[in-house]
């Protein structure tokens, strides 16, 4: 999330026409044209975060700047060359790394908290627990884990929680 995505095309030796086509999963399709032999550019429907990131008569690569989630869909390219058409489609997936927050409520027990993540991060204990992970999801596709270290005895005095995501992994230690 936030960052530049570059989606290749096959680059060929003589274009005549590329075409990219977005269906994302939430709003309507757009496409990307290029057509060489009038040098014209033309797009409908998407927004200006996408983009060629070269000249599409060299290399017709697709920029996607500040990639969020609504960028999810598939995205295909085409293109008729002297050499034949060719195609390639993008399934693309955002990964929204969660937030990591660990506090100690009213009782005295360490809570651990992996807020917004997509898709939903593992929480677990550096020492076993027998907590249950609650889930709350969002509107936005995000999911939010809380746990609450229940220890097996009562002489734990520094406790470390471990969040699991495909985004990248988190630790904290906390003493309550």
């Amino acid at each position: 999330v936030g960052h530049s995505s570059v989606l290749a095309c096959p680059p060929r030796s003589y274009i005549t026409m590329v075409t990219w086509k977005i269906s994302p999963k939430v709003g309507g399709p757009c496409t990307l044209g290029y057509r060489a032999d009038q040098n014209k550019m033309d797009r409908t429907n998407c927004s200006d975060s996408m983009t060629w990131k070269f000249r599409p008569d060299r290399d017709p690569a697709l920029e996607i700047r500040q990639v969020g989630i609504a960028h999810e869909g598939n995205y295909t390219c085409e293109v008729v060359a002297t050499e034949g058409n060719f195609h390639k489609t993008y399934h693309l997936t955002v990964l929204v790394p969660p937030r990591l927050t660990l506090y100690c409520d009213d009782q005295g027990t360490p809570v651990c908290k992996a807020a917004a993540g997509k898709p939903a991060a593992q929480v677990s204990w550096v020492l076993q627990s027998n907590s249950t992970p609650k889930e709350e999801g969002h509107d936005n596709g995000t999911v939010t884990v809380l746990s609450k270290f229940m220890a097996y005895s009562t002489n734990v005095t520094n406790i470390t929680c471990v969040v699991s995501h495909p985004a990248g992994n988190q630790s904290k230690s906390i003493a309550c």
